[in-house]
């Protein structure tokens, strides 16, 4: 199967979230992504608050500033996995392909 890039700037670079969407735990690399500005958003489905043990995510919304930064991971994934995380992804989000500051080009979940 495919490999497919994902960069996480929130909980899905928790072990626990991890393990609940991939049944696995994910090994990733330090990269960013520029201009987005983080915020955060309030989370109403009760399985993905059970799952991170938050009520509120980190959410990204373009910036009017194109080189404000945004650290995060990137890992590889299968494209089943992917999945998996769109499934856990709140509707509040959206999954887009950027370009990382390492070059490399991942898909990520912004404001929808």
């Amino acid at each position: 199967m495919a490999e497919v890039l994902l960069f996480s700037y929130g909980t899905l670079q928790d072990p626990a979230v991890q393990q609940a969407n991939f049944g696995r735990l994910l090994t990733g690399t330090p990269d960013g992504l520029t201009g987005f500005v983080i915020g955060e958003v309030e989370i109403t489905d009760a399985e993905v608050i059970a799952e991170s043990g938050l009520t509120h995510h980190l959410i990204l919304h373009p910036s009017d500033d194109p080189t404000e930064t945004i650290p995060g991971m990137v890992f590889r994934i299968t494209e089943d996995e992917l999945a998996a995380a769109d499934v856990y992804e709140a509707e509040e989000y959206r999954r887009v392909l950027v370009p990382l500051t390492s070059g490399l080009e991942a898909w990520v979940y912004i404001a929808a």
